[in-house]
């Protein structure tokens, strides 16, 4: 079982990318269920004994990244522009993105009632939504869903883990919903950087 930690803690070093489990069972000639027990003991030890390395997960995928409390050192060090901030726009794109995907830019700009184009090319371009297919209606439209980037930028494994939506055909989900917006509005820091996730 040695080897195969240390075999698997050398590939995610060197691939510096998600991989998926089914990916490195059938490279290492192991059950999936062997690659997960690896990775467990992989995340036990790094969190135990405080390593600058995490390995996440992400749906069935696996990624070693740096420890989330050293990113602002990590950035300080490489001396890298602290990337900017993503804007409301962008949160609630990402959002319509994350709970209704796979969606349209048509779809998107209906719930938001503005023009999202600029948007939703910026959020591809971060990395943190993708083109997904083509819905099957005249024209054609590009269909939109979340990345890897974006459940390592959320801090969930998998799209089920985020928080459930209230439902909004009652007016106590309404509410619920503008009590929701409003305390982020009134955080601290409502809004997410690519670098905390770096």
């Amino acid at each position: 079982m040695m080897d195969l930690i240390s075999a698997l803690e050398a590939v995610l070093f060197a691939a510096g990318e998600p991989l998926p489990v089914a990916r490195l069972s059938l490279v290492f000639g192991v059950e999936q269920q062997e690659i997960e027990l690896a990775a467990n003991e992989l995340i036990e030890r790094y969190e135990h004994e405080g390593r600058g390395m995490r390995i996440v997960r992400m749906d069935a995928k696996l990624q070693m990244c740096s420890a989330p409390e050293f990113a602002a050192l990590i950035t300080k060090t490489l001396e890298q522009r602290k990337p900017p901030m993503l804007s409301q726009s962008a949160l609630e794109t990402m959002a319509i993105v994350a709970y209704f995907q796979p969606v349209t830019r048509a779809y998107i700009d209906q719930v938001r009632g503005v023009d999202s184009s600029y948007t939703v090319g910026a959020l591809t371009e971060r990395g943190l939504i993708e083109p997904c297919g083509r819905l099957d209606v005249p024209g054609r439209p590009t269909l939109f869903q979340t990345t890897d980037l974006f459940l390592r930028t959320m801090g969930v494994e998998k799209l089920e883990d985020l928080p459930v939506l209230p439902d909004l055909s009652q007016g106590e989900g309404v509410e619920q919903l503008q009590k929701s917006i409003e305390a982020l509005e009134q955080a601290e820091n409502t809004q997410i950087s690519i670098d905390e996730v770096e």
